[in-house]
This record gives C-alpha cells, structure tokens and sequence, in this order.
C-alpha cells in the first residue's frame, strides 16, 4: 500500500479520543480520510445507502470522504472484544450489505479486520484503505483492541496509538456527567475500558499510548507523533 501511514486510532469511551481527532483535522483539513463502511444493520431514520449517520472510519467499498468534523463529539464506544466504536456520533457514509456478502468478502479474505456488534456485522477492507491512501491521504482506523491485533497481522504497517483516561476513577467520572447513560450500559462501558487500559499495556501492541490527563498536551503529543506523515500529505499537494 502507498501512500502516507494509515493510522489505528483505540481506547476506550471517555478518554477524549473524539476531541483530539476533531481538534487535530480542523487544523489539517484536507490531510485526513475514512472510508465508507458496509454493516449488516438495518438503516436507522434518514439513513440511505452510501448516505448516512456513520459511525466507523472502516468498511469495504471504499469511496472517500471529507473528514472536517467528523467527530462531532467525544462519544467514543467503549472497547470491548468485538465491538466496533458505535456509538460515534459522525457523519461519514454507510454502504449497508446483507450478512452473506459480508460473510463471502470475510472468507475471500477482502476485509483487514471485522466484528460484530448486537447481532450487526463491521469490518475494515483493504479497498477502502487503498482507496484513501491513493488520494494521498491519511486514513484513520478507529477499532477496538482485537481490530488492533488483527490489523498487526497485515501488511498496512499503520501507525497505532493508544488514547487512554488518567485513571478509572476518573474516566467513570466523564462518562457519569455525559448523562447518556442507563447504570447498565455505563458498566458495560467502563468493564470494556478496564480490559482495554489492561490489553493497552501489553508490549508491542501500540507504538504510543497518549494518556489524556491534560488535554493541551495530549494533543502536541498526538501531533507531534503524525506530523511526518502530516508533511508527507502537504509537501504532495
């Protein structure tokens, strides 16, 4: 695959994850791209085909998409072991497919990652990548831990980071004033976020894991980790 570095981007809801991508391509605009996914789900209200509420960077059948403001809130999902981001509140493209193509496009080995969620089947393909690198762009990968651990076993030779909270305590804290929880999901959601601040610490699973204790400098770390593949997008245009 040519073209600049993709990135994997992972960690759970409520460690700010949203908020420094929204920051970071309002200030490159023009130097990100996600590809439009495919899901098994049902459309939601409003929702066409190629046309609607996205809510993962992935998917097979890869048209691009302008990213400026993509993250229009820091509502990641929590990671979980196999359970796609969501609950993100974008606005990229859906191609919506049934379970037998995506199933057929699994075992033709088409797609670099997958999972299901509640019964809904995602997954990242090659095409889509390939499709956003060629326009010389960064293609961000927002996935889960297991995405993460599947994509290492391709050739896409991404740049993976980690966002993580400062601490549970305080991550419990964010995601309780969001008030857009049941006390059942939001337990779910920080079950997910301890696996995920665990599995992050494991050797050579991320090149760098930005914990977000201070927002401000979260995000020069985070810029300052992209910013070769930043140059590499302008220097082209």
């Amino acid at each position: 695959m040519s073209g600049p570095r993709p990135l994997v981007l992972s960690g759970p809801s409520g460690a700010g994850k949203s908020t420094l991508m929204k920051r970071l391509m309002k200030e490159h605009e023009g130097v990100f791209g996600f590809s439009v996914s495919h899901t098994t789900r049902n459309p939601r209200p409003g929702e066409e085909n190629g046309k609607g509420l996205n809510r993962l960077p992935m998917l097979l059948g890869a048209t691009l998409l302008p990213v400026a403001g993509v993250f229009s809130s820091d509502l990641e999902m929590s990671t979980s072991v196999s359970c796609p981001n969501e609950s993100e509140t974008t606005e990229k493209d859906y191609h919506f497919t049934t379970r037998e193509a995506m199933e057929e496009g699994i075992s033709k080995g088409d797609f670099i990652e997958n999972a299901e969620f509640s019964g809904n089947m995602y997954g990242t393909s090659k095409a889509a990548i390939e499709d956003v690198l060629a326009k010389n762009l960064i293609c961000i990968l927002d996935v889960d831990i297991q995405g993460v651990k599947r994509i290492k076993e391709t050739d896409l030779n991404p740049i993976y980071i980690s966002i993580q909270p400062p601490s549970m305590d305080i991550l419990e804290k964010r995601l309780r004033d969001r008030q857009t929880e049941t006390e059942e999901s939001l337990q779910k959601r920080l079950e997910a976020a301890r696996i995920d601040m665990e599995l992050s610490k494991e050797p050579g699973v991320f090149d760098v894991v930005i914990v977000n204790d201070d927002l401000e400098r979260a995000y020069e770390e985070l810029k300052d980790i992209l910013s070769e593949e930043i140059q590499k997008v302008q220097e082209a245009k």
